[in-house]
């Protein structure tokens, strides 16, 4: 999981107020190079997007992020998703996970927060809102004393900032909506996010050299 992750650079996180824009959302991005999304949990046509889009696109890296409760870690899993994403370090969330062997990338952004994703063994974490926590400056200073931990960094990255966080050595990928807002969605510009998203992939490319 964290590998095709990390070959991927990239995780677009999506919001979708109607499931019924799963589907063109799923080939846009999918055709743009991008076969990965972190569907949130922030409206209720998220675990039937989930569904869609697994069923639907089975070669995609389909996940579930806002995860909040365990009843929504299995409403996600159950609707196909791959991994769960919390916005911050929840005990209960995370321990079910590894209970069920579930890939789980909770949320982290103080040492006593990833020294307990650490003690579970736990390889890479969410960090979010980045840039409001100190951005790639944070994540560098964070990875001295945790040198075997991997960040997937969410929140204020744009084409504008996303240098700083790939020059990060423990930078794994980003997370990432500006391909795909909320506004594009509704309006149906899925060639307009097939473009973006081809975009984001050329430039992580030649980012990350």
């Amino acid at each position: 999981m964290e590998k095709r992750i990390e070959e991927l650079g990239i995780v677009p996180v999506v919001v979708l107020q109607d499931a019924a824009n799963a589907r063109p959302l799923a080939q846009a991005l999918c055709d743009g190079g991008l076969p990965c999304a972190e569907v949130t949990f922030r409206t209720a046509a998220a675990a039937e997007s989930i569904r869609i889009m697994s069923e639907e696109f089975p070669d995609m890296l389909v996940g579930a992020g806002t995860v909040l409760t365990i009843s929504q870690v299995d409403d996600a899993v159950k609707a196909g998703a791959q991994f769960i994403v919390s916005p911050g370090f929840d005990p209960e969330i995370v321990d079910y996970c590894l209970e069920k062997q579930i890939p789980v990338f909770p949320g982290c952004i103080t040492p006593s927060e990833i020294t307990q994703a650490v003690k579970r063994g736990l390889k890479v974490v969410k960090f979010f809102p980045a840039e409001q926590f100190g951005g790639a400056a944070s994540i560098k200073a964070l990875s001295a004393p945790y040198t075997g931990l991997k960040f997937m960094p969410t929140g204020g990255i744009s084409t504008e900032n996303i240098k700083d966080y790939f020059n990060c050595k423990s930078v794994i990928a980003c997370g990432g909506s500006w391909m795909v807002k909320g506004d594009l969605i509704a309006a149906g510009e899925f060639k307009k996010i097939k473009q973006l998203t081809q975009a984001a992939v050329k430039l992580a490319a030649r980012l990350r050299g």
